[in-house]
C-alpha cells in the first residue's frame, strides 16, 4: 500500500476479549486519548495471528518475513475537529525475533518483546477449524488456542465484533511525554463468531501480577477472523492540546 512504513497480510487471527476494571486500563491510556467502552464496559483483547509477506518501505527482510504475533491491547478514542478517532494501545506485543522487537521499539516505542514462538493451525474457509499460538518465556510454555466451525461471515461494523476489530489507529505513549498516532488500513475481514478458546499461560510472568484477575475465568467473547493485507503508516506526534 502506497505510503505505508510497513505492509503484509494478517492471517488467522484469534481474537479473545475480557471485560475488565477501568482503572486496570486506565494507566495504559496514552496522552490525548481516553479508554473507548462497549456499553460502559472497557474491554482488553488477547489477539494472536500471523504475519506474511512483511516489507518494511517495500522491501522484504530475510528472515523476517513470515512470523507470529500475540499481544494484549485495550481500545482508545481521540476527538480531532469534532469527530472521534478510534484507536488500540498495546499492554505486550510478542514476536519471535529480536530484530523485529528492536524495529518496532525504535520507530513507534511499541512494548515488544522476542520469544520463542511456534504456531499450529487447521483453518478451511467453508468449515472452520482450529488454531494455537504458543511462546515460551520464564522457561515454559504458554499458548492460547481456538477452534470454530460453518464458514465465515462479513463483520458487521455496528456489532460488538465490528467494536474490537475496526479500530484502525494505534496510539502508543513516548518516553518524552507525547502520544504517537498512526493508522492501519485493510479491508473489513470475515469472521467466525463464538470461537472455543483455551488460555494456557502463567499471566502474572507474561503480563504481570495486576492482570491474573482479569484474564482469569471464561472470556467475554472470542472469534476467529480470516484476515487480509494490511499497510501501516508511519508515526506521527499529536499535537499538545
Amino acid at each position: 500500500m502506497a505510503g505505508s512504513f510497513l505492509t503484509a497480510d494478517w492471517r488467522h487471527l484469534l481474537f479473545v476479549n475480557h471485560e475488565v476494571d477501568r482503572a486496570l486500563v486506565q494507566r495504559f491510556v496514552p496522552a490525548g486519548t481516553e479508554l473507548d467502552l462497549l456499553d460502559g464496559r472497557a474491554l482488553v483483547s488477547i489477539v494472536a495471528f500471523r504475519f506474511l509477506n512483511t516489507r518494511i518501505l517495500g522491501v522484504p527482510v530475510p528472515l523476517h518475513r513470515n512470523f507470529d504475533e500475540v499481544n494484549l491491547r485495550a481500545y482508545v478514542r481521540r476527538k480531532e475537529n469534532g469527530s472521534w478517532k478510534r484507536g488500540v494501545v498495546f499492554v505486550r506485543e510478542l514476536v519471535p525475533r529480536p530484530a523485529i522487537a528492536w524495529t518496532a521499539r525504535l520507530a513507534y516505542n511499541e512494548p515488544y518483546r522476542a520469544v520463542r514462538m511456534r504456531h499450529r493451525i487447521s483453518m478451511d474457509q467453508a468449515t472452520g477449524g482450529s488454531l494455537q499460538y504458543a511462546w515460551r518465556q520464564q522457561g515454559r510454555w504458554h499458548s492460547v488456542s481456538g477452534q470454530v466451525s460453518g464458514a465465515p461471515r462479513p463483520i458487521d461494523p455496528q456489532s460488538h465484533t465490528g467494536f474490537i476489530t475496526e479500530h484502525y489507529l494505534g496510539y502508543t505513549p513516548q518516553r518524552s511525554g507525547r502520544t504517537v498516532e498512526y493508522r492501519v488500513r485493510h479491508p473489513r475481514w470475515n469472521v467466525w463468531e463464538g470461537a472455543t478458546t483455551e488460555f494456557r499461560c502463567d499471566v502474572a510472568s507474561v503480563y504481570g501480577v495486576d492482570w491474573v484477575t482479569a484474564l482469569a475465568g471464561a472470556p467475554y467473547s472470542a472469534f476467529v477472523c480470516d484476515g487480509a493485507p494490511v499497510g501501516i503508516s508511519f508515526p506521527r506526534t499529536l499535537p499538545i492540546d
